[in-house]
């Protein structure tokens, strides 16, 4: 996840909380969509994973789930779940080549700089294997700020989100656009992009 030292004193004192919120989300569409085009029993990073309901989704359904945060708490959560290998390590500290079948970014990397973006996309198109498939949800807008609970934001339009996602050598296969609020209460447009590796 972020470097930021604010985000991450946030999530981690609201990480219980989180949990709550985030609880129904492994009924999350797109993340059938994901799970249906990586090989059954592959390699996913489920990146800035959270209390890790997605990981444990995906582990329960035999896929080899590596999960990761910034936040020891959420991590901690993450971990307990079996066949899940949870980890504390930020976005920069993205690794290994070829190394995954599948990379599930799901409203993570909005909270990554915005010109750290694209070194992040190239890191994770290096991680997959050729193939491979990429979630990636973020806000859509412009700019980059705090909200009201003083977590960093970076807001991409789809048009800027799909040029990133073309220069790190992605081919998007679907899309899906929504407006919810989150934690903050506020209504924010978002979309969900998954691609494959080139």
């Amino acid at each position: 996840m972020t470097s930021d030292k604010e985000t991450l004193a946030y999530y981690g004192k609201a990480a219980g909380e989180y949990a709550e919120r985030t609880a129904h989300l492994d009924k999350d569409p797109a993340l059938d969509a994901f799970l249906a085009q990586v090989p059954p029993g592959g390699r996913v990073l489920d990146l800035g994973c959270g209390p890790g309901v997605m990981a444990a989704r995906m582990a329960g359904e035999g896929f080899a789930v590596v999960a990761t945060d910034a936040v020891p708490e959420m991590v901690e959560m993450a971990a307990v779940s079996p066949g899940v290998e949870a980890r504390v390590a930020r976005f920069d500290e993205i690794e290994g080549e070829a190394e995954f079948d599948g990379v599930w970014a799901n409203f993570s990397l909005l909270h990554a700089p915005r010109g750290d973006l694209s070194g992040h996309l190239r890191a994770i198109h290096r991680a997959l294997r050729p193939g491979g498939q990429f979630h990636i949800g973020m806000k859509t807008g412009e700019g980059e700020r705090r909200d009201e609970l003083g977590r960093l934001y970076t807001f991409v339009t789809e048009v800027e989100l799909r040029g990133l996602l073309a220069d790190a050598g992605f081919a998007p296969i679907s899309d899906r656009r929504g407006r919810e609020a989150g934690m903050s209460g506020i209504p924010e447009d978002w979309i969900t992009i998954l691609s494959e590796a080139i």
